[in-house]
């Protein structure tokens, strides 16, 4: 088993029990999604999009590259350690695991993907519908290694994280490759994916999800990458305004959807994990929670390195991450994780603790 001494396999198990046996209201993080909460799933699959090499994962247990994209830990895991549960929620397609181990939290999430299965085809990676596959998979081995009626409590009583929608945007509707763009305006667009994110969670919902968290778009005009082409662009070095407004405009209509799920699907309990504001004051004041940069990313020059031009040849890659709101030019550091993860413990999902 990965990253574990004995005593926290130890632990994991006890802590299991524990969850099962005395009723605990939350005995495992299940994860749907992106590059924001993918603990290693990209690894086992054909792809550019990886980041199971340094310096990833240079702050994480072991100082170990995971998959993470991130030098440290992603919010499932500061998540699934608020619960109670294991400081890390472990990927479904990492050999190191089994469903002993996914008993008490599993990932089903591959960067670069997306609500649109034309997203998930720009990297080749894991689309949406195929991560439930996976997590059909999932509910019949834990049925067999649970037994029926431990499984249906852990589904049910589970929350379950789902963190997507950027790369839609980014990587797919204003990419100059996409075909969406002529297909939708921006608000069609939005309306198709919100019908995608709608029937995605009836799909859960009906497999006996109860306990959802769909969370909003970062303000991602203001990504190091973002920035840094908006520069090249002559718009300065400023955020991208524009791709602001719309991840803004996207997470109102998600917050509605969340309201109508929860008027229309009897005992499901739907929140929205919105950490759009919290994020633009960290990259805005950044001293105010301790960072010293914000403006472009610690890895390489902080501009455009992700994946693999973010490697450890990189001699201008910054030695403390913990002054960085960015990792690399998409996605944030382990302190800005934790913070996000802690806001949202105390302000979203506190009603499950």
């Amino acid at each position: 088993m990965a990253y574990n001494t004995f005593i926290n396999i130890f632990l994991s198990q006890f802590l299991l029990l524990m969850s099962t046996t005395l009723g605990g209201k939350v005995p495992a993080i299940i994860v749907f999604g992106d590059s924001s909460v993918d603990s290693g799933n990209n690894n086992q699959i054909s792809t550019i999009l990886k980041s199971n090499f340094e310096p990833y994962g240079r702050d994480f247990y072991d100082k170990k590259p995971t998959g993470r994209f991130c030098n440290g830990r992603i919010p499932p895991d500061f998540i699934s350690q608020g619960f109670g549960l294991r400081p890390f929620v472990p990927a479904y397609l990492d050999p190191m695991f089994s469903i002993s181990d996914f008993a008490e939290g599993v990932c089903f999430a591959s960067a670069g993907t997306g609500y649109d299965n034309a997203t998930s085809d720009v990297l080749h990676v894991i689309p949406l519908w195929r991560e439930l596959e996976y997590y059909k998979e999932y509910n019949r081995k834990l049925k067999a290694y649970a037994g029926k009626k431990k499984a249906q409590y852990i589904i049910k009583e589970s929350l379950y994280l789902v963190s997507i929608g950027t790369n839609d945007f980014l990587e797919n509707y204003y990419s100059m490759q996409s075909t969406r763009s002529s297909q939708y305006t921006e608000e069609q667009f939005q309306e198709f994916l919100l019908r995608l994110a709608h029937n995605f969670v009836r799909q859960i919902y009906h497999m006996g999800a109860r306990k959802i968290s769909l969370t909003g778009l970062p303000p991602m005009g203001c990504l190091p990458l973002e920035r840094a082409t908006n520069y090249m662009r002559g718009n300065g070095d400023g955020c991208n305004e524009k791709y602001n407004n719309v991840a803004k405009h996207f997470n109102v209509k998600l917050g509605g959807l969340v309201k109508r799920l929860n008027k229309e699907l009897p005992g499901i309990r739907v929140v929205f994990a919105d950490a759009y504001n919290l994020l633009l004051q960290m990259i805005r004041k950044p001293h105010s929670y301790g960072f010293q940069v914000a403006s472009v990313a610690c890895c390489g020059t902080g501009l455009f390195e992700m994946g693999y031009l973010c490697d450890s040849l990189n001699p201008l890659t910054c030695t403390d991450a913990n002054k960085f709101v960015f990792w690399d030019a998409f996605h944030v550091t382990d302190k800005t994780n934790q913070i996000i993860s802690e806001f949202l413990l105390k302000h979203v999902f506190g009603q499950f603790l």
